[in-house]
């Protein structure tokens, strides 16, 4: 599929505010609201638009601690990386599981309620899991999120 400026557009919109009625994005980018809506569709049809998310305040639901770990197999023979990665998954408090490239085989996004939480959730739940090796914890300090590269 080849997207125009229009669709760019489109989901430069979205990506800033995915709750924006077709009505809404048509008066942004100057166009009829059916129009939109057919963008819309034939972006999600063709799987370009994923799907939208829920962003939570993570503080103000009660976790004020997020946490990203760096997370070094200990031999990648002893666990599969499926089982890793469904298992480590399968941790309420962990909101992303990315295999990198790097000094570590894995980057986990944690969410705690406080250090002491953290603690816990690390030594009892990500420690005890077959394979962990070695573990690098950075504390967020802040977070600005953008809107990109679109």
């Amino acid at each position: 599929m080849i997207l125009d400026d229009l669709d760019f557009e489109v989901l430069r919109q979205l990506q800033r505010d995915a709750t924006q009625t077709a009505s809404q994005l048509a008066r942004k980018i100057g166009l009829s609201q059916p129009a939109v809506w057919r963008r819309i569709k034939r972006l999600q049809d063709a799987e370009i638009i994923a799907g939208r998310e829920l962003l939570l305040d993570a503080e103000k639901v009660g976790f004020g601690v997020t946490v990203f770990l760096g997370i070094k197999l200990a031999t990648k023979g002893r666990v599969s990386l499926d089982d890793f990665e469904r298992t480590v998954g399968a941790i309420p408090e962990v909101q992303t599981v990315e295999h990198v490239l790097g000094l570590y085989d894995y980057r986990l996004r944690v969410v705690a309620r406080d250090l002491a939480d953290f603690e816990r959730v690390l030594r009892r739940r990500i420690m005890a899991l077959p394979g962990v090796g070695d573990v690098e914890a950075n504390v967020l300090l802040s977070e600005e999120r953008l809107c990109g590269p679109i």
